[in-house]
């Protein structure tokens, strides 16, 4: 008794605070198969709605049951969405409600724009797509892809907007940082995971995006002189 007690004040007062599953009822086994299905869907379409950041597969896997395909029930669920000003969208490793881009002009007119709206120069776009299709990527290997020193400025303004992160230290001397993507980075582009880049796969099967290459200067020969001037005004920020 006294063990059952401390058991239940510990799942309460600490470690994970969600409600007992054994009083949950996820299987449903009482309703018909349709109605079954129904309520799966009304939970995961709450669930995702009320989350403020995607909501991962695991997540909606403790609302329903341990047959249902989750994949269909979002399927279902952007089907009876159709038509609507927003949908269900994968989005950072999981699913998130988004307005359509359709009806962004009206948004902006009713609410304004995001104060936090990342407004990125072409060099900091320029260095992040590097980092998103080569990570984890040292700022010396960006620098010796365009040609000209990386500034610690450029690095930290994407930093700041926490499109990228420290990644581990690379295998050279010095054991420099590495660079990598952030979830934050996959929401800001839309994106379900790195592999949603464009064209990832079809450049890498043609040879035509490699690391070694873009670092040996075979591929885009001659971007960095005609970007020099750009990179210059970031270096002297």
């Amino acid at each position: 008794m006294a063990e059952a007690a401390r058991k239940r004040r510990g799942s309460v007062n600490g470690g994970d605070r969600r409600p007992d599953d054994r009083l949950f009822d996820r299987e449903l086994d009482h309703l018909p198969p349709e109605m079954r299905w129904r309520e799966w869907m009304a939970r995961v379409e709450a669930t995702i709605f009320a989350a403020s950041e995607p909501v991962t597969r695991s997540v909606l896997a403790r609302v329903v049951g341990r047959e249902c395909n989750i994949d269909l029930l979002i399927a279902d669920i952007r089907e009876e969405l159709r038509g609507r000003p927003y949908d269900l969208v994968a989005v950072a490793g999981g699913w998130k409600h988004l307005t359509r881009p359709a009806y962004a002009d009206a948004i902006r007119t009713a609410v304004g724009t995001d104060e936090r709206a990342v407004d990125l120069t072409q060099s900091e776009v320029l260095v992040l797509m590097c980092i998103a299709y080569f990570q984890p990527i040292t700022r010396g290997e960006l620098s010796s892809f365009f040609g000209k020193e990386i500034s610690r400025d450029l690095i930290g303004n994407l930093r700041g907007f926490g499109l990228i992160a420290s990644g581990p230290r690379a295998p050279q001397p010095g054991a420099p940082y590495t660079y990598v993507t952030t979830k934050d980075f996959l929401l800001e582009f839309g994106l379900d995971t790195l592999r949603d880049l464009p064209d990832f796969e079809a450049l890498e099967d043609a040879g035509l995006l490699s690391k070694e290459k873009l670092l040996a200067g075979d591929i885009l020969p001659g971007f960095a002189a005609g970007s020099e001037g750009e990179l210059d005004a970031v270096d002297g920020e």
